[in-house]
């Protein structure tokens, strides 16, 4: 099965502010602005390898979404390299947090992105039901037996007092010119 990596070389969709594309891929990535100077550095980045079609799909149209332009490209020579040297064990520090792919980074560029867990964003199908699973959840003991609610056209404007409106006597006050 054919194995594809997402490329990032800091490239913004036309009609999109850097600025904006930058902050809408920082909340994506869930990364610091250190990251996402590397990221926007204008250097050829790896931001995942290993990913199968339907997932670096994916991961494109997330990052289009956001406003930049990546390219999914197949990952040739990095399975001819695997191939060719056995595997050496993952450093927990390194370890991505699904640990889904073994594959080290390639370069410290790819490294800062190591640690950083992105959303796989789906399409769910016209009508469907977004919510995972609906929780019964226990009523709080409230006594609310008290309470009453006016009929239906009611005032429910403060009491009128019946006492007359107080008129101060202004006679001592004098306008001067």
């Amino acid at each position: 099965m054919p194995l594809f990596e997402i490329v990032f070389q800091g490239q913004v969709k036309d009609g999109i502010a850097p600025a904006q594309a930058r902050a809408r891929l920082g909340q994506l990535f869930q990364a610091g602005d250190q990251q996402l100077d590397t990221l926007f550095s204008g250097r050829r980045i790896v931001i995942k390898q290993g990913l199968d079609a339907a997932g670096a799909e994916r991961y494109r149209q997330a990052i289009e979404r956001a406003g930049a332009v990546c390219s999914v490209e197949p990952m040739v020579e990095a399975m001819a390299s695997a191939e060719a040297e056995p595997e050496q064990p993952v450093a927990p520090a390194q370890q991505a947090p699904r640990a889904a792919s073994s594959i080290m980074p390639r370069d410290e560029y790819m490294a800062a992105f190591a640690n950083v867990e992105a959303p796989d964003f789906g399409i769910a199908e016209l009508g469907a039901d977004l919510q995972d699973e609906y929780t019964d959840h226990t009523p709080l003991p409230l006594d609310l037996s008290a309470l009453s609610l006016a009929p239906p056209g009611a005032d429910l404007d403060q009491l009128k007092q019946d006492r007359p409106p107080v008129n101060p006597n202004i006679d001592h006050l004098k306008l001067v010119d």
